[in-house]
């Protein structure tokens, strides 16, 4: 899985390309940077002021090197001490403000820089092809947009500048312990290698931890995505026990890894803590020494306590802010290698400009697989003229649906080629193609929103009025009516509350709105019920009228009255003609016929002339106008 992706600590290839999605705001980051260096430089002044008024006026000594300092001190102990401890709280205070300010201002950029990123991922997505879908579980793209990015958000936000922060602060404190006294450095710095090997131990456990937290992410949302969306079925058949155990199962492989992660910084923090206190044990002697002997001040001493104090925090944040950029360097591989997967449905450079006028649709020799050379279409060859409709059907698995799916170009064909008015679909950009096509599905989808919103899609150009006149071609006008809020009905996730008769309906009614060229109905009555149906083929002859359409059905009833049918079978069109002349020919089509009506033909009155293939009797002739 690809969340098994380590990454590496620091790759500057990855890191080059994060880093410009904070350029936009790159005003801000200086800003940051600035009040970073300025609280780095404020938290090295709070203890050379101790330093003064432990040397000068607690504890006098005969210092020399805080001169300049001095000067700017009364010498009046009382009044000295007080301007130090005012100066301290000036430094606390524009510590605290300035440290405020960088969190808010990388906190922002972060939200900003992450905003442009999923966009962009959401917008990269909408441009893939169908295939990528069919390779891609939903829950592992969910996890690339919510948790992969939330974790580039804490590397902008609590990551980079805080890092160079507390490099900086460390910087700065080891520069003036040196200047104070290099001998008390060195004892603070003796535990320095105890302190390196805690946090590489740390590092380790907790890296993987998170790792396997990021598996168990990505199950989860797997998981959830693919067991809410058929919670129909499962209750259907009484499976919630069972998955409820499988769930249980994931759902303790996310607890066991943040249970690791948990010890892991429950034996860390304490353990740098002790070897911190250790030093500082440590300091107290050696110093303890060295003011006996006179070779250090008091103030020096009571300094370097606060320095250490100092010293060993930014080490803490920097262990954790480690595992955060290696956790965002495995983030930014993932992301980045969905970002580069290229749409193999892409225009081409010069796209050729869609026929202005009503053109024909042709397939010629067009061989398809979806796989390797598992053909589900073979030499599959047709015409559809302008104004003709034509009706495809045939046994499950027969091509049908693939023939649209070429058409609209969500694959593209391995041989052969697919034209509209003489010119190959790939040659047309796929957003121009696909915009003169309106299509209607086997299972009707709706998004939440409104019924109106539903039918536009988010198209501006249909008005109030051609929304009443689709609804009204499609029998949907009543249904409409009947609403509290009419077109203005919420809609909630995938047309809840609706029934799929009327969601189908609503979806002729979208299409008709958008007024297509051509029109595809791929098995728009397969799952609704005869009255339904009825509605919905006297919506499909006003659909087809004047426009070039492609009707898929398994129901033979809804496409009796099609110009032309093409019968599949085993991917190839075995039999072409109208309902009459494939009924008289007694083949595929006349078998699929007797299939789906030989009840209908049993409990029907017997025609004086029985022949099945004549056109005044059987199956193809009163019994067929009956059901039309």
């Amino acid at each position: 899985m690809e969340e098994e992706v380590q990454g590496k600590i620091y790759d500057w290839r990855l890191m080059r390309r994060l880093l410009a999605y904070a350029r936009p705001y790159t005003g801000v980051v200086a800003i940051s940077v600035v009040l970073m260096l300025a609280a780095s430089l404020l938290q090295v002044i709070g203890p050379l002021l101790t330093k003064l008024a432990v040397d000068r006026y607690l504890a006098p000594v005969g210092a020399k090197s805080t001169v300049w300092i001095e000067s700017w001190f009364s010498p009046d102990p009382w009044t000295g001490i007080t301007q130090i401890s005012l100066l301290y709280l000036a430094v606390l205070l524009f510590g605290l403000l300035f440290d405020f300010g960088q969190t808010y201002l990388m906190q922002w950029t972060g939200q900003r820089a992450m905003f442009d990123l999923r966009r962009q991922l959401m917008e990269h997505l909408q441009r893939l092809d169908i295939a990528f879908f069919d390779r891609n579980p939903v829950g592992r793209l969910v996890t690339r947009v919510t948790t992969d990015v939330d974790v580039l958000n804490e590397l902008f936000s609590s990551g980079l500048v805080a890092i160079a922060g507390d490099l900086l602060m460390l910087s700065f404190i080891v520069a003036v312990m040196f200047r104070l006294s290099p001998g008390m450095t060195l004892v603070i710095l003796g535990v320095l290698p105890l302190v390196i090997l805690t946090t590489v131990l740390f590092r380790r456990a907790v890296a993987s931890s998170y790792r396997r937290i990021r598996v168990a992410v990505a199950k989860i949302n797997s998981y959830l995505q693919e067991h809410v969306n058929g919670i129909a079925v499962l209750q259907l058949f009484n499976r919630e026990a069972r998955n409820s155990e499988q769930f249980a199962r994931i759902n303790n492989e996310h607890r066991e890894a943040f249970k690791d992660a948990i010890t892991a910084y429950g034996w860390f923090y304490p353990v740098i803590e002790f070897l911190g206190t250790l030093s500082l044990a440590m300091l107290l002697i050696y110093s303890g020494f060295r003011i006996r002997s006179g070779a250090l001040t008091l103030g020096v001493m009571v300094a370097f306590f606060q320095y250490g104090m100092r010293f060993f925090r930014p080490i803490q944040d920097l262990s954790e802010k480690y595992n955060i950029l290696q956790s965002a360097m495995a983030a930014a591989e993932r992301i980045f290698s969905l970002l580069d997967t290229p749409a193999q449905i892409a225009a081409p450079p010069a796209p050729a400009r869609f026929p202005a006028t009503p053109a024909p649709i042709e397939f010629d020799g067009v061989w398809f697989a979806y796989k390797d050379e598992d053909w589900v279409l073979r030499d599959v060859s047709f015409r559809v003229e302008p104004g003709e409709t034509v009706a495809v059907v045939g046994h499950t698995g027969a091509g049908k649906t693939t023939i649209t799916s070429l058409l609209l170009r969500f694959y593209d064909v391995q041989r052969g080629s697919i034209r509209v008015g003489g010119i190959d679909v790939r040659q047309f950009e796929p957003r121009e193609l696909r915009r003169h096509f309106g299509v209607v599905l086997q299972d009707p989808y709706l998004f939440s929103g409104t019924v109106g919103d539903n039918i536009r899609l988010g198209t501006g150009g249909i008005s109030e009025e051609a929304l009443e006149a689709a609804a009204e071609q499609v029998n949907l006008i009543d249904f409409i009516r009947s609403l509290p809020n009419g077109f203005g009905q919420e809609v909630r996730e995938r047309g809840s509350g609706f029934s799929t008769g009327q969601k189908q309906l609503i979806s002729f009614a979208r299409a008709l709105a958008h007024n297509p060229r051509y029109l595809v109905l791929d098995e728009a009555t397969s799952s609704v019920d005869t009255e339904t149906e009825t509605r919905v083929r006297e919506a499909l002859d006003r659909l087809v009228e004047g426009r070039t359409s492609i009707v898929i059905a398994h129901r033979l009833s809804t496409i009796q009255r099609a110009d032309r049918i093409l019968v599949m079978h085993k991917g190839r069109v075995r039999e072409t003609g109208t309902h009459q002349e494939l009924l008289a020919g007694r083949g595929i089509y006349w078998k699929l016929y007797q299939l789906q009506y030989q009840e209908q033909e049993a409990r029907a009155p017997r025609p004086l002339s029985p022949d099945p293939g004549s056109t005044d009797g059987g199956c193809g002739g009163e019994h067929s106008r009956t059901l039309q």
